[in-house]
């Protein structure tokens, strides 16, 4: 996309007051996750059980939880464990999904078969089940969580490039192209790729919360990130643990998962609207 259609695109997601609230809260986990070392107040693993269970207070912005950790630090380097296994995973995924689609919507038929079937094999796996399934014979852990999503998540995002590049194939541009002698991959890169990216980013932007969400999952069921690292959803289980002593620890730990859901699903719309205006109002599933 060139600087122009950044622009574009920008501006018809700040005009859009959803889209607008959405990019503020995405940017605002951003930089929490970036500058996390620098803006949290206190050291998130560091113990200090004569200060367990303090309630929000001018130390402790949002409290301590049963072993004095502080929370608003822990929240906040949180959103780094969250945004960085997110991002990292869906990212892995979208990039596969795209050189998968484009081949199977470009090249021969006969791979485009094969293709399909392992696309609809692999869609077939429901994520939590087969997450539960890994975890259980490769064991816990942050790179566990990696691969699961990005063997769940390709055949979606190939799904949607293929058919994308299956309605491009027959263009008036794209056959000019042939006829000129281009080769397949000058039409891939500088023609397909262009023009199938902007829906990927879409989906994309709709699916890290999912992420976030399946991460917190797991984590409070101790099947994710391992302690002491801090994790919304480990958080989120000391806290239901202790409802009784220190029942703010809930509220504090539920509001980012909530808030990051909004921020990314309203740029996702944002996105879509801004990208394809004749969209606008309808659902993106």
């Amino acid at each position: 996309m060139s600087s122009a259609g950044r622009k574009t695109v920008l501006g018809a997601l700040l005009r859009d007051p959803m889209g607008a609230f959405g990019l503020a809260l995405v940017v605002l986990f951003v930089a929490m996750a970036l500058f996390a070392p620098w803006i949290a107040p206190a050291d998130p693993i560091k113990l200090n059980v004569t200060q367990k269970f303090q309630p929000p207070s001018l130390d402790h912005l949002a409290g301590t939880d049963q072993l004095g950790r502080d929370l608003l630090s822990r929240i906040i380097f949180g959103a780094r464990t969250a945004l960085s296994i997110a991002v990292t995973s869906v990212g892995m995924a979208g990039l596969a999904g795209l050189i998968l689609g484009m081949i199977a919507g470009f090249g021969p038929r006969w791979l485009d078969a094969i293709l399909v079937l392992v696309f609809d094999s692999l869609s077939s796996l429901p994520m939590i089940m087969f997450a539960l399934a890994v975890i259980t014979v490769v064991g816990p852990g942050t790179g566990t969580l990696i691969l699961v999503v990005v063997l769940v998540s390709v055949p979606a995002y190939a799904r949607l490039i293929r058919a994308q590049t299956l309605a491009l194939a027959g263009a008036d541009f794209i056959v000019a192209e042939r006829a000129m002698g281009a080769s397949g991959t000058r039409i891939l890169l500088r023609h397909m790729l262009p023009n199938v990216v902007g829906p990927l980013v879409i989906l994309l932007s709709m699916d890290i919360p999912v992420v976030i969400m399946l991460e917190a999952g797991l984590s409070y069921l101790n099947l994710g990130v391992r302690p002491p690292t801090p994790s919304w959803g480990n958080i989120l289980y000391d806290g239901y643990t202790s409802l009784r002593s220190a029942p703010y620890m809930v509220l504090i730990a539920g509001l980012p998962l909530v808030l990051s859901t909004l921020g990314f699903t309203f740029l996702g719309e944002g996105l879509r609207d801004a990208l394809d205006p004749r969209l606008k109002g309808r659902g993106h599933r």
